[in-house]
This record gives C-alpha cells, sequence and structure tokens, in this order.
C-alpha cells in the first residue's frame, strides 16, 4: 500500500508541476491586423511572381478565403460600432 500511495503522490506532484508549466506558457495568437499584413504579403507575391502557375489555384482559394473573413469581420465591426453609436445617442437624450 505504501508504494500505491508514493505512486500517487508522485502522479500528483507531476499533474501540479504541468499546469504551472501550461500557466506560465503566454499563449500566441493572431490578430486581424495581423491576417491583413498576411493578405498583403500574400497579394505582393503573386505580383512578384513568387508562386508557379500550378499553385496559383491554391494559392488563390486561401487568399479568397482570407480575404472573405477579413470582409465578413469588418462589416460585423463596423454593424457593432453603429448599434454601439445608436444606444449611446438615446442614452444621451
Amino acid at each position: 500500500m505504501a508504494n500505491s500511495e508514493a505512486v500517487e503522490n508522485v502522479v500528483e506532484e507531476e499533474v501540479a508541476v504541468e499546469e504551472t508549466a501550461q500557466q506560465e506558457t503566454p499563449v500566441e495568437s493572431i490578430s486581424l491586423q495581423d491576417l491583413q499584413v498576411l493578405s498583403n504579403i500574400v497579394d505582393l507575391a503573386t505580383q512578384r511572381g513568387a508562386f508557379r502557375g500550378n499553385e496559383l489555384t491554391q494559392v488563390g482559394a486561401v487568399f479568397d478565403k482570407l480575404s472573405t473573413f477579413l470582409q465578413q469581420v469588418a462589416a460585423a465591426q463596423s454593424a457593432n460600432n453603429e448599434e454601439s453609436d445608436g444606444v449611446e445617442g438615446t442614452e444621451e437624450a
């Protein structure tokens, strides 16, 4: 029984160490500005001939998805800003 208790203590200590390590590791994220820069890079690289002809279909498909996503986010942010402005305007009146 002493062995099983020792094993349980070791496992608990390992879990605690892993949880601490996960908390200390900064989480990387990609902002909308990063995605816009990425879109610009793909556009510029295409203009400069960085991709082969047989690669352009795949690059174009991803570029279109990224552009559509950025447009949708911009529209949603614009709608939220207009909604916020409308709510603030009614509160002030």
